[in-house]
């Protein structure tokens, strides 16, 4: 079974919702996301979402754009490095589904062919490619299928006709975004959230997460009551931002990464 399949029906089964975390890998460098990663699951994440740094990253907002910048600039950091990651984690431990949260370009470049049987030996669960449309995936989608990896489909509150179409697709789960734009921090949210929820839970029976915002325990707190799982971006990497000089100093590193447990633990309760 699919480790993405597994950890959501064993949350069903405690009726709690899974917590998504994303991470750029490679911000500050690939050791320490490795760490970080690893923290994450000591606090309570479920599933992962590895960001691959991108250098045109067009859904995502200006914190996690400079954590790309940041990891290009340092380790001039690729999607095999990330893959690398995930390997490096899992053999220290780590059960976590990964899910690689990329663009189609680094894809590409690498090859379907090739990079699917790559994702499948590095045991990674899922693959994110927000500027992949629904009209254009079908060869991505059949070759994931191939070797067990979901392809998940972000699904904006656009017309119900299109939600329909993209999430009858769907296999893993699906990543609802809370409003239109770009990832980062918000106070508020699309008008219609509920009714665009709803809307999506009709359309398939399988998981639904949101994302695109999340920031504070009060918003976690609510959209747990309504999804199986929430997406946690921007606020996450942000705290990690903040935690640099600590995390690139060996001295200091342990202080960065509890740091970062009590976040999750304050953000998730």
């Amino acid at each position: 079974m699919n480790r993405i399949d597994r950890a959501f029906a064993e949350l069903r089964e405690k009726q709690q919702p899974a917590f998504i975390p994303f991470l750029t890998i490679g911000d500050p460098d690939v050791r320490t996301s490795v760490d970080i990663i690893k923290e994450l699951e000591k606090a309570g994440a479920s599933i992962l979402e590895l960001g691959v740094p991108y250098s045109d990253p067009l859904a995502d907002g200006p914190v996690i754009q400079r954590s790309s910048q940041r990891a290009l600039k340092n380790a001039r950091i690729s999607i095999m490095d990330c893959i690398q990651a995930a390997k490096t984690a899992r053999s220290e431990g780590c059960e976590l589904p990964f899910i690689l949260f990329t663009y189609y370009n680094p894809v590409l470049q690498i090859g379907l062919e090739r990079i699917f049987p790559i994702l499948a030996e590095n045991e990674i669960s899922g693959l994110i490619i927000p500027d992949l449309p629904m009209e254009e995936d079908a060869e991505t989608r059949e070759i994931a299928a191939r070797y067990g990896i979901h392809l998940i489909p972000l699904v904006a509150p656009t017309s119900k006709e299109r939600i329909q179409k993209i999430v009858s697709r769907a296999s893993g789960f699906v990543y609802c975004v809370s409003s239109l734009g770009v990832t980062g921090t918000r106070s508020q949210f699309h008008s219609g959230i509920d009714e665009f929820l709803d809307t999506v839970k009709q359309a398939s029976n399988i998981p639904i997460a949101i994302g695109f915002g999340i920031s504070n325990h009060e918003q976690y707190a609510r959209f747990s009551k309504t999804c199986d799982g929430v997406v946690v971006g921007s606020a996450l990497v942000r705290k990690v931002e903040e935690a640099l000089p600590l995390l690139t100093n060996e001295a200091t590193k342990s202080q960065g990464l509890s740091e970062i447990h009590a976040f999750v633990k304050q953000l998730i309760g």
